[in-house]
Order: structure tokens, then sequence, then C-alpha cells
């Protein structure tokens, strides 16, 4: 990839992407979260790779939308708009399709759009001068793309209020809500967040993977027929190399080598 507004690595199995626009405060332009959209897929195709890393470069995480790009709408033909519009819905659809986890190491602001994307997240953890916040309506606009996200994160009444009010909480408040799962002192922020990746690294990336299709596939799905739905998606555990070296692994008290398959 020919990256200007990312940074993108992978080491142990582990992919880091950072927004990489420190002097704007890593917002989310149209260059920036196609090139963002691009290294999620690139990471989630990779087979070498179990866990992502998001992050933003310098003292902020993301400060949202862009307001010089905000402004070029004004002279946009509706069609155009609306096509734009739903590219850049392409990056939020991302948190519930892919099979790789995505972990966000909230490292100052995430405002806006940036608060959409902690939400997105699948595990958020947050150094304690992280401010979250949905700003839209101090410029007149609404958070609509990420309303879905962050309405799962906090519930309904409490996203209507954070709307309604634009007010911008602190991180220990923020993991109240439920946005962000936990809170460290932030010169321990890269280091708790690699413990978590790495965790997850560890695991079998074929469970790994049938985690996350059974939380999303069965999250709008009739009760009863979720049992029968895990039922059968338990038969691939029960028959993967990845259980049987497991299971191996555990009574031979040595760590297991795993193939994700």
């Amino acid at each position: 990839m020919n990256n200007e507004t990312i940074l993108y690595e992978v080491n142990d199995h582990v992919a880091k992407i950072t927004l990489n626009l420190p002097e704007m405060r890593n917002p989310l332009t149209d260059q920036l979260t196609k090139e963002l959209i691009e290294a999620i897929r690139t990471a989630d195709q990779d087979e070498e790779v179990r866990v992502m890393i998001l992050t933003g470069a310098g003292k902020c995480f993301s400060a949202g939308g862009n307001l010089n790009e905000f402004k070029e709408n004004f002279e946009k033909p509706v069609p155009q708009l609306h096509d734009e519009g739903r590219e850049s819905t392409e990056l939020f659809k991302l948190g519930a399709t892919v099979q790789t986890p995505i972990v966000a190491s909230v490292n100052g602001p995430a405002l806006g759009g940036g608060t959409g994307l902690v939400a997105m997240s699948h595990i958020a953890i947050a150094s304690d001068q992280a401010k979250l916040g949905l700003t839209e309506l101090k410029l007149g606009i609404v958070p609509y793309v990420i309303l879905p996200w962050v309405r799962r994160a906090v519930g309904n009444r409490r996203v209507l209020e954070m709307m309604l009010t634009a007010e911008i909480i602190d991180a220990e408040r923020a993991k109240e809500y439920e946005l962000i799962h936990r809170v460290v002192p932030h010169d321990r922020l890269e280091e708790e967040t690699w413990k978590i990746a790495e965790g997850i690294a560890s695991h079998s990336p074929l469970a790994v993977r049938l985690s996350m299709d059974a939380y999303f596939t069965t999250e709008q799905m009739d009760f009863l027929k979720s049992f029968d739905y895990l039922s059968t998606l338990r038969l691939v555990s029960f028959c993967s190399e990845d259980l049987k070296e497991g299971a191996s692994a555990f009574l031979e008290k040595r760590k297991p080598v795993w193939k994700g398959k």
C-alpha cells in the first residue's frame, strides 16, 4: 500500500494502523478514509494477521470529519453527495463484516467520527487523557453515519443525550457509558494495548474468526433460531485441526501451534 495519511505495520500477527495527520488532529478526510478502509481490508485478508490495533499519531486519536471538505459539499450536486456519502459509510460497515478483531488504542481526543471509530472497534482501551463526544450539532450537522455504532455501545437514551448536548466527556465517563472497555495511565497505553492484542493473537485464528461470526450473525437473529445456527457453526470447531491441537497442547502442557484450520 502506498499510504500518505496512515501508517501500516505488521509484527507478531498484529497489524498496527495509525492515523497519520497529527498536525490536523487526524481528521477523517476523504483520502484518509479511503486508505483506512484499504488498510483494514488488507489486514483482514492477511492470514498472518490475527488482530488489528487502531490508533492516532501525535496527541489526538481523531478529531472526526474535516471541516474544509464539508465546505466543499456546499457546491456539489445531490447525486454526487449521495455517492460520496455511500463510500464513506463503507468504513463503518467494516466493524460488522471483518473477521479480524479491531482494538482501538485511544491516545487522545476522539470526537465526532473519532468517537464512531472507537464505538466500531471490538475492544477499546483509552488513555486517561482521552476525550470523546458527539460534537456535530455544534456545527449544525448530525452524526448520521456513526449513530448505529454509538447507539449499540451506549444505548438509545444515552446516545440521544450525547447527540443533543454535544458534550465532550472524559475517558472514565466514556467507560461508564461503555464506549470504552478500559482506561489506563497515558504512559502505559501502548503497553496495555499490546497485551490485549497479543492475548487475542495467541488464540486459535479459526476460533477467533468463528467468534466474530457467531456474535455478528446471531445479533439480529431470532432468539431460538440463533441456537440452531450456533449448533451448526459448532461443528466447524469440532472438526477443526485447531481444536485437536488445542486439546493436545493442553494435555501435554505445551503451547499450541495453530494452523487456523
